[in-house]
């Protein structure tokens, strides 16, 4: 009977860890000459709270490192996984909590809207790195890559090429990678999506110079199973909001 019930926990806990977690990324993009204050006072007031009484432990909020038009905030919201995310969405239009702490921003009027629009994508997190990892101490600069494929089937292998070969070259060259996610809702698909954390540029240009130059990079980029498995990168460097959880 024993050894029933420790077989029963051993693959109960098996099956959490198995678990993924579910990433929501989300941009606004600001209203030019607009005052952000009440976007920033609902983020850190009334969502940030809302989503962390719920279980959801860790929530990034970022804006671009160098000034740009328009102006943009990012959140990373981690979920542990997709029923997570439907569990929270429901809770919240109920929370009276959190209706009562947005009031004040859902009183703002139309011509005083700090946003245009937000935009929302989903990830689920890779096989080897199915969830969040915070960044180290003292990292200030978070480097965002987006990674587009011309085909479902060419992400699938630039997602092995991460899960079998890649992630251990990040860790021998020193990139400190904070998480990692295949897009499964949003625009731009097939992609995927991760970030680095790093304490200055200089330490981030050292890390990519170490990995350039790794031999197992440069034996692993010549196999022919993983050619033309990405179309485009896109390049952002973020740092954090002063009410960011990262």
């Amino acid at each position: 009977m024993f050894k029933k019930i420790t077989l029963f926990i051993l693959l109960f806990c098996g099956t959490l860890n198995a678990q993924k977690s579910y990433f929501e990324w989300r941009t606004y993009d600001l209203q030019w000459g607009r005052n952000a204050k009440p976007l920033h006072d609902y983020l850190s007031q009334a969502l940030i709270p809302a989503l962390n009484a719920q279980g959801v432990k860790y929530v990034g909020a970022f804006e671009p490192l160098a000034d740009q038009l328009p102006k943009k905030i990012h959140l990373l919201i981690a979920y542990n996984g997709m029923a997570h995310y439907e569990q929270v969405r429901e809770v919240l239009l109920k929370d009276t909590n959190f209706q009562k702490a947005k009031t004040a921003y859902d009183a703002i009027a139309a011509d005083a809207a700090p946003y245009r629009r937000f935009s929302t994508s989903f990830y689920v997190g890779f096989d080897n790195f199915p969830h969040l990892v915070l960044p180290k101490e003292g990292d200030a600069i978070f480097e965002l890559r987006t990674y587009e494929s011309y085909s479902e089937n060419a992400a699938e292998r630039k997602r092995k090429m991460f899960n079998v070969h890649e992630f251990d070259i990040f860790d021998d060259a020193g990139l400190h990678s904070v998480f990692f996610g295949e897009q499964v809702g949003g625009s731009d698909m097939p992609s995927l999506r991760y970030i680095t954390s790093h304490a200055s540029m200089e330490s981030r240009n050292k890390a990519w110079d170490s990995f350039r130059v790794h031999p197992d990079w440069k034996r692993v980029s010549k196999l022919k199973e993983y050619e033309n498995s990405v179309s485009n990168i896109v390049l952002d460097f973020l740092k954090r909001l002063p009410y960011s959880q990262l």
